[in-house]
């Protein structure tokens, strides 16, 4: 309200102020140009009889409160004579014939500058006009206060008005609705104010009675859902354990799954060994293959859980551990070596295409073997007893080392596709397989930062993996020489 008055009384009040001062100025004006018709008038008289010389003291004596200088031009409009401390405010050429009346700043404030044609040239002279237009001060003054005390009166009567008619109202009903908020059951509507608040109370008081209604329907509601809850806690927690029993049967064909891989190679060198007819570089490098995979098995439980609890920059084992790094060309070659004596491998053309130098990568080489192996093995458990072709190759793109494992064995059917890589999902026959090998291979890529994708390759399934490059080792610094 004190804005609505004060937009309303602050533009008048200027407005006032301004016509007053602007009256006033007017005012000043044509006294002033009064004042230097008279002076020019006494002027011209007295050069009509008196010289240059005698008029001096004719000028001294127009000077005064007012006049702050008077100045006689010749007929051509220049300079003859002046007296005054405001000469120089006075302007040295004036034109002839013609009346002219402009502001000026004088010594002593603001003036006019009068210039009156005369018989024998104009004469010029500055009047101070501050104290004319200072006696609008009173009168500004004067209304300033009238409407200032009109402002206040009529703020205070409105804000007296409002207070009874609108804002009680309004403060009794939002202490009505802070008391239902609180927890109160009724909303007791105020009974005096505008009809609009006695409907807005009235509406109020009906949406609590909906909200007390819908509030004992949505406790009857929760105490039936926490009874439905009670019984499905029940039945999970049966279910809980009938999956028990199975994960633990599930885990054990698991476990026998990854320790066979390693089993497998080693009956397949024992029995090359057995075969004889090895030279002993040949028999040297199997037992010294068979000594590595017996050193896997040890570690398979360790890996199976990899998956499940992946991190990056620890061991598996729990143990904080250095960067880890692994060169993929070696580990290519080891596996490659590992798989192309095995029985399954006797009918698949295993080929191989690693780009040259290729840079170390966040994973050991152990576990890169481990996903590599496991890969082709499902590559050759896809072919079956059916020949085929089996590829791995490595190149760096997009500052990363990606792996490709591609077989022609049919793919990988649409409805396992989207589930492949979760635990237990398998494409094989029952008896033959658990589900947890690409489990295991995705845990252990990802642990590097890395990760795995099944793709559609020509004629079968095209794994690619995907390792970042090792963190680079910082060189030392060279020593100082003196």
């Amino acid at each position: 309200m004190g804005v609505v008055l004060a937009l309303a009384f602050v533009p008048l009040f200027l407005a006032v102020s301004s016509l007053t001062r602007a009256g006033f100025a007017a005012e000043s004006a044509d006294h002033a140009r009064a004042l230097g018709r008279a002076i020019a008038g006494h002027v011209a008289e007295a050069r009509r009889h008196r010289d240059a010389s005698e008029l001096e003291p004719l000028l001294d004596a127009q000077l005064g409160h007012e006049v702050g200088a008077i100045a006689i031009h010749e007929a051509d409009g220049r300079r003859a004579l002046g007296r005054g401390d405001a000469l120089d405010a006075l302007p040295t050429t004036v034109e002839a014939g013609r009346e002219l009346l402009q502001e000026a700043k004088g010594p002593r404030g603001p003036a006019l500058v009068v210039v009156v044609p005369a018989e024998r040239g104009p004469v010029a002279a500055l009047l101070y006009v501050g104290a004319a237009a200072t006696r609008a001060t009173p009168i500004l003054s004067l209304l300033a206060l009238y409407a200032g005390l009109l402002g206040l009166t009529l703020l205070m009567l409105s804000y007296g008005v409002l207070t009874r008619i609108v804002v009680g109202p309004v403060e009794r009903l939002r202490r009505a609705a802070a008391r239902v908020a609180e927890g109160g059951r009724n909303l007791e509507v105020p009974k005096t104010g505008s009809r609009e608040l006695a409907l807005l109370g009235a509406s109020l008081s009906h949406m609590t009675e909906r909200l007390r209604a819908d509030e004992d329907e949505l406790r009857q509601r929760v105490a039936e859902i926490e009874a439905a809850t009670e019984q499905l806690k029940r039945a999970q927690a049966t279910l809980v354990r009938s999956e028990r029993l199975a994960s633990v049967g599930r885990l054990a064909a698991g476990l026998a799954h990854e320790i066979g891989n390693p089993i497998s190679a080693i009956l397949g060198f024992q029995e090359l060994l057995l075969d004889g007819g090895l030279e002993p570089d040949e028999t040297r490098d199997f037992l010294v293959r068979m000594r590595r995979e017996t050193e896997r098995v040890h570690r398979v439980l360790r890996d199976l859980l990899d998956f499940a609890r992946p991190a990056v920059g620890a061991a598996s084992d729990g143990r904080e551990a250095d960067a880890p790094q692994g060169s993929v060309a070696d580990a290519v070659g080891h596996v490659t070596a590992l798989v192309r004596p095995q029985k399954s491998f006797a009918r698949i053309e295993l080929r191989t295409a690693v780009e040259p130098g290729l840079p170390a990568v966040a994973l050991d080489d152990e576990r890169i073997e481990q996903v590599l192996l496991n890969l082709l093995l499902n590559a050759a458990d896809a072919l079956g007893d059916r020949p085929g072709h089996v590829s791995v190759a490595a190149r760096v793109r997009d500052g990363a080392v990606e792996i490709a494992v591609e077989d022609d064995g049919g793919g990988v059917a649409a409805e396992v596709r989207a589930r492949l890589f979760e635990p237990f999902v398998t494409t094989k026959d029952v008896g033959k397989g658990t589900g947890l090998g690409l489990a295991v291979c995705r845990g252990l890529v990802e642990s590097a930062g890395g990760g795995i994708t099944l793709e559609d390759g020509a004629a079968g399934a095209r794994f690619v993996l995907t390792l970042p490059r090792a963190a680079a080792e910082e060189p030392e610094p060279s020593p100082s020489h003196p």
